[in-house]
């Protein structure tokens, strides 16, 4: 079972996509797998353009302002730790970058090559997106459209969840994939 969100949907999705033997099922949530074949949005790009401007890239700040809910300091402070200095920070500042934007981007094709499995894709697939995402809204009604394992499923829109809804909704977030795992058992054949 892939569970992905944000970056993991990047990166999964196309795993999922270019190894579906390895999976059974998916859940998917506030994340994509943009081609560049279309904008992508106000929000993705002012998100794009602060990562690249800002002088100090503030980690723990900007998880903290992607949620709904006010972070204990603590929390912030954890995603602050594992960068000593500003030099530390370039792999964070260059993901956004790295998301395809336009036709042309390197990892335009690989994530179109991914698209066409996923088209096929008759295994369950859920979406689970919260309400208060800028960056994603609307993904997980393309997925529903798009991958036919997702139909007859319980698409859940997670309440009070900003784009980090392991941080906002994560006990709910955990109770959806349990309910989707269950209600989805593997064949008996594995």
């Amino acid at each position: 079972t892939l569970v992905c969100q944000d970056w993991g949907g990047l990166i999964g999705l196309r795993l999922v996509a270019e190894n579906p033997q390895r999976f059974a099922r998916v859940v998917a949530a506030n994340t994509m797998l943009p081609t560049g074949d279309h904008k992508p949005g106000d929000a993705f790009k002012s998100w794009q353009d602060y990562s690249q401007k800002v002088p100090e890239f503030p980690a723990g700040a900007i998880i903290n302002r992607a949620t709904t809910t006010e972070l204990p300091q603590a929390v912030i402070d954890a995603y602050d730790a594992p960068y000593p200095d500003e030099s530390y920070k370039e792999g964070a500042r260059q993901f956004p970058l790295l998301v395809p934007i336009t036709p042309t981007d390197p990892a335009a094709e690989k994530n179109r090559a991914a698209w066409t499995v996923l088209m096929k894709w008759d295994k369950p697939f859920l979406t689970a997106f919260s309400d208060s995402d800028p960056i994603t809204a609307g993904g997980d009604k393309l997925m529903q459209k798009l991958i036919p394992g997702t139909q007859g499923q319980a698409h859940t829109t997670i309440v009070n969840g900003g784009h980090f809804l392991q941080e906002d909704q994560g006990e709910v977030l955990a109770e959806v994939v349990i309910r989707f795992v269950a209600a989805n058992p593997l064949a008996a054949d594995g």
